[in-house]
């Protein structure tokens, strides 16, 4: 039997072109996420019924609405493009996350969903294009605020169509906001960031999907995550990558979608921020030291 023949049939092989002017449209995919957002009433507040999944985190109906309202569309418009949302079964994502050559969309559907049952107005979508384990497409979408974030590889970055840089601004990083979500660090790493925090401010709101753009946008300068799944950091880390954001694991590895496990999250708005903060990272990680 041959590879293609042993393939699951939720994976196609797909050869994107060098400069990928081969990809989904970004603006087709953004309208596909916003009516989404629209269908589901994201913007509108009210406490919500939840449950708990066996990870312990938190699903609504909402979550399997969007997801459900997103792949139809994706599915009508590119059947050869694969996909993997987070409310699938754990089987059948690390299945599709295995496949090296294929090509397959990854859904967050709600971002925050603890902020969306509480009434706390920080949630987001997020939809990653991914081909030979690297994200070529990315779309954030904050409904509460209306801003929608994109990218496409070699393209660069935007804001509800407006293109997106990274501020050119000379900031040391004792003046930074710092973005941490402290919960899935390490005990010895936290105490030392809340005891000697090497930037000027801290905060963390529940949703890393926003948090990259976020950063992205210059609103927060500095991130630190401790353990994000693939819809996590697919979108959002093309979007500050090509907005010009750097970012990269605590051991200072590349962070892309070949590996289905959480990875850590290191980023900066610029290569200089980054370096110092992930040598103050590294520096402070008792299981980094020699």
């Amino acid at each position: 039997m041959t590879a293609d023949a042993e393939r699951s049939p939720h994976l196609p092989v797909l050869e994107i072109k060098p400069d990928h002017s081969d990809l989904p449209d970004v603006d087709v995919v953004r309208e596909i996420v916003i009516n989404a957002a629209r269908d589901a009433c994201l913007d509108r507040f009210a406490l919500r019924d939840r449950s708990v999944k066996d990870d312990g985190s938190v699903v609504t109906e909402t979550d399997h609405r969007v997801q459900t309202f997103i792949s139809s569309e994706l599915i009508e418009r590119w059947p050869h493009l694969g996909f993997m949302g987070e409310e699938m079964e754990h089987g059948e994502q690390a299945e599709i996350a295995s496949e090296k050559s294929a090509a397959f969309w990854a859904l967050d559907p709600l971002d925050g969903t603890t902020n969306f049952t509480m009434n706390f107005p920080f949630y987001g979508i997020s939809l990653g294009l991914i081909v030979d384990g690297q994200v070529c497409l990315g779309v954030v979408y904050d409904p509460v605020r209306d801003e929608c974030f994109s990218a496409s590889r070699g393209k660069g970055a935007s804001l509800n169509g407006t293109p997106l840089h990274t501020p050119d601004i000379d900031i040391p990083m004792r003046r930074c906001i710092a973005s941490v979500d402290y919960k899935r660090l390490v005990s010895q790493l936290a105490e030392r960031l809340v005891r000697y925090p090497p930037f000027g401010s801290q905060r963390n709101l529940g949703s890393c999907v926003l948090e990259w753009c976020w950063l992205a946008a210059g609103r927060i300068q500095l991130y630190l995550h401790g353990g994000q799944r693939m819809w996590d950091y697919a979108a959002g880390s093309l979007i500050l990558a090509e907005a010009g954001g750097v970012f990269t694991t605590i051991r200072g590895t590349p962070l892309d979608c070949r590996r289905f496990t959480k990875r850590s999250v290191v980023g900066a708005l610029n290569p200089d921020l980054h370096a110092q903060w992930l040598d103050w990272i590294q520096e402070n990680d008792e299981r980094l030291s020699v």
